[in-house]
Order: structure tokens, then C-alpha cells, then sequence
């Protein structure tokens, strides 16, 4: 007879092997935090090494200028993706609509050739009678 004890420590265990985060996090917040860091820890090495208040304002300025720099970079950057992708979808919607209007066009077509093909005998038999 099977130990259910057992068969409960080796799930217990193969539950421990895998992370899976609730939060469903993202590469973008990984970067986010990453960032975050990079510039406490550049403010805290700033703030504690010895310059004169000129200085350190002139570095934290320069540092300041440049960080606003990557990020409206990066931000172009990423409009530049949106507008891509934007323009792509627009570009595939037209051709999805294109495509559909001709497929009803043909379909219209099929369809008045078929009722004429049925229609015409009658017309025929009414004339004739």
C-alpha cells in the first residue's frame, strides 16, 4: 500500500524546486529597479566623497544632465517603436479590409451568377407559358 505521506513530501518538494512569481513581473521592471539602484548608489557615493559643496553640486548637475539625456533618448526611442508598430497595424487593418472587400466582391458576384443560372429556366418557362 502506497505512503500518502510520501507522495505529499514529493510534491512539497518539487514545489520547492520552481519560482514562479505572483506579480507576473516584467523586464521592464527588473530595469526600472535596476536603475533606481544605479543612481542611489551613485547619490550616496557622491554625497560621501570628499569634495568641496561646489563640486558636488557640479558633479550631481552633470550627472543630473546626463541621466535626462538617456532617458529622453531612450524615450524617443521608445515613440519611435510605438509609431512602427502603429503604422504596421494600420498597414495590415487596410490590407485585412482590402482583402475582405474583395472576397465579398467575388462572393457577390458567385452569387448573382447562381441566381441568374436558376432564375433564367423559370423566366424562360413564365414566357414560354
Amino acid at each position: 500500500m502506497p505512503d500518502n505521506d510520501s507522495a505529499g513530501d514529493e510534491e512539497f518538494i518539487m514545489r520547492i524546486g520552481k519560482y514562479e512569481s505572483s506579480e507576473g513581473g516584467s523586464v521592464g521592471t527588473a530595469v526600472t529597479f535596476l536603475l533606481i539602484g544605479l543612481g542611489a548608489g551613485a547619490l550616496v557615493g557622491l554625497l560621501l566623497a570628499p569634495k568641496s559643496g561646489k563640486a558636488l553640486r557640479r558633479d550631481l548637475q552633470h550627472g543630473y544632465e546626463d541621466a535626462r539625456d538617456k532617458l529622453g533618448g531612450w524615450a524617443d526611442e521608445a515613440a519611435e517603436k510605438v509609431k512602427d508598430r502603429v503604422r504596421e497595424a494600420g498597414e495590415s487593418v487596410r490590407d485585412a479590409a482590402s482583402r475582405g472587400v474583395e472576397m465579398a466582391s467575388d462572393l457577390g458576384e458567385e452569387l448573382r451568377d447562381t441566381a441568374r443560372d436558376k432564375v433564367e429556366p423559370l423566366r424562360r418557362a413564365i414566357n414560354r407559358g
